[in-house]
């Protein structure tokens, strides 16, 4: 069999479903054997960071991994972004890429670079095919690698040379690994911590929307009442309609969460990685009484010194504490402080819902009027921005993996091509998918929008217009009192949609909100609709954080 042959029938072995990406010279012969292929489905992109981008999206909708495709040097550099991003963020994905031939990487050649050592930073492993007799261990490694706790990017590089050698090895079969998990004597040290808390509270990270995770999560909820505060990357592990739902924190400015997680006299810290919220910010005095449940040990930090650290799989954690629970007659929490931190965020949401305004419309209102359009599976992406920081904190879920925010490595230009494959994940057309980008940054991967006509896809992006990358100003702002020139120019976005294929609306007056996102849900094709968005909201947020007094 021919090594890119063997290749193909290795990641077939895998299941991999999906490759996404733009070929080069270098991966010709893949290509073709690609094309063989009855079960691989190659997605042309128009950047390879799209490709990364939407590998990202498909680990972390589906918790499989599919591949992103890039040729050597150029495209390699291209693809780098967005697998720093997924990685990050936890998605498992497979980075596939391109070299020139064995014969010429020891000298100055064209195009070529050292692009495992460059991947080695943002991958849980990366290794190049020296042999084609090796290709179904590396795959079967990589692959594995990028399933196992916690998930992420692996990199395979496959020569232009070794890629049209024969090869004597067959594929080897995926062998199902279960997970570790942690014995009776530690989950009893943890059940009497919580037993004997008065105040506990859970801060729940990206690991509680794994499967499982967060069903057995909300089992532990219902019968202790104990609230849920979620990170960014945690939106849906806990239902937004249940009482122990406390919303989301993650701002940099205290915010009325802060308050409940002030309140604890325990901290259960579940799936939690600390890249998304340091523990600077909810244990700056480094007093908290912290119980520590994950896949993997703490990170270790001056600020994050559990009193007990449980290490195992996470959904058979919370079984285990759900069995001790079921055990004995009831626990008694003081949960007055959660009752009115939720009572007063759910007023705060609620205070722009009825807004009619013209020209500008806050970002409270849009997020208010997109939940109710959206259904409890349906599926929002967020890229990165201003936006992010209000869907953060206004924009609530129901199910896990149903609000998809970039917060690790936190690259703009992920909405976009993130949603193209929400799509393909998601077929059913009922299942409504929207991105929110800001103008900046759906600029940066506006290129797949030719990819989403391309393949017919329904989804609906939404911008929010403001001429100016607005973070940065609205961060510049709060540090400096002014922010430096962030302005820009924009295109003419109903021309711009019109010359893609695309649907085009704009929206101008709060009112028509709902209706238009109605009417771009309903089209055949992808819809883009623009909202010039009041982002002197920013600063008035700001203000108000930094006035919090905490509801007792």
């Amino acid at each position: 069999m021919k090594a890119s042959d063997l290749f193909v029938a290795c990641l077939e072995q895998e299941g991999i479903e999906y490759i996404f990406g733009v070929p080069g010279e270098e991966n010709a012969h893949f290509m073709i054997s690609l094309e063989e292929s009855d079960s691989i489905k190659f997605i042309l992109c128009r950047h390879e960071q799209g490709a990364a981008f939407m590998a990202e999206a498909y680990g972390r909708l589906t918790g499989r991994v599919s591949g992103c495709l890039g040729t050597l040097g150029p495209g390699a550099t291209n693809l780098i972004t967005g697998v720093a991003d997924g990685n990050m963020d936890r998605a498992p994905m497979l980075v596939l890429t391109g070299q020139g031939a064995s014969t010429r990487l020891h000298k100055e050649s064209h195009q070529i670079m050292d692009v495992v050592a460059m991947y080695r930073p943002v991958t849980k492993w990366a290794q190049q095919i020296h042999h084609p007799d090796n290709i179904p261990e590396v795959v079967r490694k990589a692959v594995r690698t990028a399933l196992v706790e916690k998930p992420g990017a692996t990199l395979v590089e496959l020569p232009e040379d070794i890629a049209h050698m024969d090869a004597s090895t067959k594929p080897l079969q995926p062998q199902r690994l279960r997970r570790a998990v942690p014995d009776d004597k530690i989950i009893n040290q943890a059940f009497d911590l919580i037993r004997n808390a008065k105040r506990p509270i859970i801060l729940a990270g990206n690991g509680c929307i794994r499967r499982r995770a967060s069903k057995q999560l909300r089992l532990l909820c219902e019968k202790t009442g104990i609230g849920v505060v979620s990170t960014f990357m945690a939106k849906g592990c806990v239902d937004m309609d249940s009482d122990y739902c406390l919303y989301t924190v993650g701002l940099g400015a205290k915010d009325l969460v802060a308050c409940a997680l002030d309140a604890s006299d325990l901290i259960i810290t579940l799936g939690y990685d600390m890249v998304e919220y340091h523990p600077h910010l909810w244990n700056p005095d480094q007093n908290k009484n912290v119980l520590h449940i994950d896949f993997l040990p703490a990170e270790i930090d001056a600020y994050y010194r559990p009193k007990l650290e449980v290490v195992g799989d996470l959904a058979h954690t919370l079984w285990m504490l759900n069995e001790r629970i079921n055990d004995v007659d009831g626990l008694s929490f003081d949960l007055s402080q959660q009752a009115a931190t939720r009572r007063d965020m759910a007023l705060d949401f609620a205070e722009h819902k009825d807004d009619d305004t013209e020209g500008v419309i806050k970002p409270q209102k849009v997020l208010w009027d997109v939940r109710q359009v959206m259904g409890p599976n349906d599926v929002l992406l967020s890229d990165v921005g201003a936006h992010k920081m209000w869907i953060a904190r206004h924009y609530h879920c129901h199910e896990p993996n149903t609000c998809l925010i970039p917060n690790g490595f936190c690259s703009m230009g992920f909405a976009l091509p993130g949603a193209i494959a929400a799509r393909l994940v998601n077929s059913d057309p009922d299942h409504r998918i929207l991105a929110i980008c800001g103008d900046a940054g759906f600029m940066m991967n506006v290129q797949e929008m030719e990819t989403a006509r391309r393949l017919n896809l329904d989804i609906v992006v939404m911008v929010w217009e403001d001429h100016e990358y607005g973070l940065i100003a609205w961060k510049q702002s709060n540090q400096f009192g002014r922010h430096t020139d962030l302005s820009f120019g924009n295109p003419d976005w109903i021309k711009l949609a019109d010359s893609f294929g695309w649907n085009g609306h704009r929206v101008e007056n709060s009112r028509d909100l709902q209706s238009a996102l109605g009417v771009a849900f309903s089209e055949a094709g992808p819809s883009l609709v623009v909202v010039p968005i009041d982002y002197s909201e920013n600063e008035k947020l700001t203000k108000r954080l930094g006035e919090i007094v905490c509801p007792i």
